[in-house]
């Protein structure tokens, strides 16, 4: 077994990483990363359903979508994510007890009493500190999983408080757990590069043969390459979403307008508007010139700064239209 540790904190480029180690590396491989504040999305999940848009625009946090399933995650420095990408052996079937034993270990070293509860969840006292995904593929097996060292949780919080009203779709939705850092358990102070060589030693143990491996100019040239090509872009981010409906109503001068928007790969595929405004235009105008473009805020207040908004809907203004359609 390999041991990779990633000395970049860009969340598209450790997200990239994990897909070109499973690509590109014949043998077992055990890495190991840390992001600066990030988002990152299930792969079957409706990435605007997860996440407080406002809050990651305002704060500039990278929203990144992942090659497996579960729930959303939000990452920053005080978050360990580990990640075991192995050649399939047959024994797949232990769900992901394999994977996190290293981990239950090395806090057990700590004198901290963690378990591996429900599906995929790492608990102290009942309390989540470690979620875990898991993808396997014909010669693979692909599982990662978050540890909560001495994050943000506040920040968490915040930037994960998606409105839930807004979307009618059948993605996969998050559901949300009380969490804790194990940095709050623990009976004497340990820094998180302490940790990092506690769980390194744990994984020895289970595979002797294990030896560091540094990523080479080369490597970092073709994970740079997939991460522009893919894990920087709305396409893949956000554009990869199931299909849904979003629906939102606002008020403003002019009265109140409700706004059914249906997306389907990414696109808008039927809008309908609905209110009690005042306007010499028909919205059927303005619904169908949105038709077919993407669901997001750069296209959409592109297309609406052509249109004269007012004449359909009273006094509004573009900010209050995207307010209803995002």
């Amino acid at each position: 077994m390999l041991f990779i540790n990633s000395l970049n904190h860009y969340a598209p480029f450790n997200i990239a990483c994990e897909e070109y180690i499973l690509n590109h590396f014949p043998q077992d491989v055990f890495f190991l990363y840390r992001n600066d504040s990030s988002i990152i999305v299930g792969r079957h999940q409706n990435t605007l359903a997860e996440i407080n848009l406002d809050y990651v625009k305002k704060h500039n946090i990278p929203v990144v979508r992942r090659l497996t399933g579960g729930g959303t995650v939000f990452h920053d420095l005080g978050n360990l994510n580990y990640c075991f990408l192995m050649n399939r052996n047959g024994d797949e079937d232990r769900g992901f007890a394999r994977y996190t034993a290293p981990i239950l270990a090395a806090l057990k070293n700590l004198g901290i009493d963690a378990k591996l509860e429900g599906r995929n969840d790492l608990t102290i006292k009942g309390m989540k500190f470690s979620g875990n995904a898991k993808a396997v593929y014909s010669n693979k097996v692909h599982q990662h999983g978050t540890i909560l060292f001495s994050s943000k949780i506040t920040d968490l919080s915040a930037a994960l408080k998606a409105n839930p009203l807004k979307f009618k779709d059948k993605a996969v939705h998050s559901v949300a757990a009380r969490v804790t850092n194990i940095s709050e358990h623990l009976l004497k102070p340990v820094t998180l590069e302490e940790f990092i060589q506690l769980i390194q030693n744990e994984v020895l143990k289970f595979y002797p043969d294990s030896r560091e491996y540094r990523l080479t100019a080369e490597d970092e040239k073709s994970i740079n390459t997939l991460m522009k090509n893919k894990y920087e872009t709305w396409e893949w981010n956000f554009g990869h979403s199931p299909a849904y409906n979003h629906i939102q109503m606002i008020r403003c001068p002019a009265g109140t307008i409700e706004f059914h928007t249906d997306v389907h790969k990414g696109k808008i595929t039927g809008l309908r508007i609905y209110g009690d405004f005042f306007g010499e235009l028909d919205p059927s105008e303005l619904e169908l010139a949105l038709i077919g473009l993407p669901h997001r805020v750069e296209a959409i207040r592109k297309v609406l700064e052509t249109l004269p908004l007012n004449e359909y809907f009273g006094e509004v203004d573009i900010e209050d239209i995207l307010t209803g359609l995002i």
